[in-house]
């Protein structure tokens, strides 16, 4: 187990940052501020909160402590068998890797979304 804390924005989560949603801000800062911290953007949510807000998806790829997932093929099977890509690609994005053992948790303002999903949750509703 690392110290170490993943976590994959959901297309919520990314909206709600651009909307000046305080949890998404404080975790996009500790991400570009803080060692061992690391923030997420899987493509298809960027796309769909882009869809919903735009100029999200520019904004947030522009930000130093955010990695944009891209839809390798291992992703994109996984999309393929989901009802929404974007919270596919956030699923997937949240599994465990070589890199992230335990996998990482998804940061979302719709948490009940996420019921029965087998990821770690962080709602961002106060």
């Amino acid at each position: 187990m690392s110290n170490a804390v993943h976590i994959v924005l959901d297309e919520t989560a990314m909206t709600a940052a651009g909307q000046g949603n305080v949890l998404a801000s404080r975790l996009i800062h500790r991400a570009h501020a803080e060692p061992g911290w690391f923030l997420y953007a899987p493509t298809c949510a960027l796309v769909e909160a882009d869809r919903i807000r735009s100029g999200t998806a520019e904004h947030l790829a522009a930000l130093p402590g955010i990695t944009v997932l891209d839809l390798d093929l291992a992703a994109a099977l996984a999309v393929a068998q989901r009802e929404t890509w974007a919270a596919a690609h956030s699923w997937y994005a949240a599994q465990p890797t070589a890199d992230r053992p335990d996998g990482a948790i998804v940061a979302t303002t719709a948490a009940r979304r996420w019921a029965g999903e087998h990821v770690r949750v962080l709602d961002l509703m106060p």
